[in-house]
């Protein structure tokens, strides 16, 4: 079964075969993914982090033959802008894509060599709790709202609470209405402590937002950009003009 890894730092993954296609999600820069069927100019792939199914242009990726039991190794850009050489000339990755490939920092995928200079982050050896979830989080703040991002480059708000909790060695499904399925119920917005998902619905009962609790009364999410806003039984009240924003649905918890 042939695999497949970008070669730039995020690789746009679209609902069909052309340019033109609506972005779904997209592809980062050391994760890998099934080869399911090509086009001249375009590869449609399954992730292998969250089973996602998209078109990504061809040569924006790389046939990987040997995946090196990289699902064993969870080491993350630590840096906002890691720096990678590839093949002698320099490229930028977001904070928070995988360095799977990487041994010593050095990494061979098909002609390229890579070269890794920056600091990782072990998911392993992450410990759930305020410090490191405020860390990460707020690393994203004033991130662009971007329907199918998962960078700091631009971001939605399932991709925001993915890559987050991706630090935390929490694999979490790519869309929040997803996303909402798996945890334990918090009862009450009162109960609620750092790290419990809110999720949030619209008109027709429909989950279509989500965000990360700070605290009972607090909540940082996606939405227009990264950003810190107040939460009440009711939901999300912008704090810059007073206007509730997200009407809640329910907690979850996943520590």
């Amino acid at each position: 079964m042939p695999f497949v890894s970008p070669v730039v730092p995020v690789v746009p993954m679209r609902a069909e075969a052309s340019h033109r296609s609506e972005m779904v999600s997209q592809f980062l820069f050391g994760e890998t993914a099934e080869l399911i069927e090509k086009t001249k100019d375009f590869y449609k792939i399954r992730m292998l982090y969250d089973n996602y199914v998209g078109w990504c242009q061809a040569n924006q990726l790389q046939e990987v033959n040997d995946l090196n039991d990289i699902d064993d190794k969870l080491l993350l850009n630590a840096e906002l802008l890691g720096m990678v050489t590839i093949n002698g000339s320099l490229m930028h990755i977001p904070f928070g894509v995988p360095l799977c490939f990487f041994e010593n920092n050095i990494a061979e995928i098909g002609h390229y060599n890579m070269k890794f200079e920056g600091k990782y982050w072990n998911s392993k050896n992450a410990v759930f709790n305020e410090e490191t979830i405020n860390w990460v989080s707020r690393n994203f703040l004033n991130t662009a709202y971007l329907w199918g991002g998962r960078t700091i480059f631009g971001i939605d708000c399932s991709g925001f609470t993915q890559q987050v909790f991706r630090f935390l060695n929490i694999t979490l499904p790519r869309d929040a209405y997803q996303q909402a399925s798996f945890g334990e119920v918090v009862g009450f917005l009162q109960s609620a402590t750092c790290g419990d998902l809110a999720f949030f619905d619209n008109s027709e009962g429909r989950i279509t937002h989500v965000g990360i609790m700070l605290n009972e009364s607090t909540i940082i999410h996606a939405s227009g950009k990264v950003r810190i806003d107040d939460i009440d039984n009711e939901g999300i009240v912008n704090r810059n003009t007073g206007e509730r924003t997200h009407q809640l649905r329910i907690i979850k918890r996943f520590q």
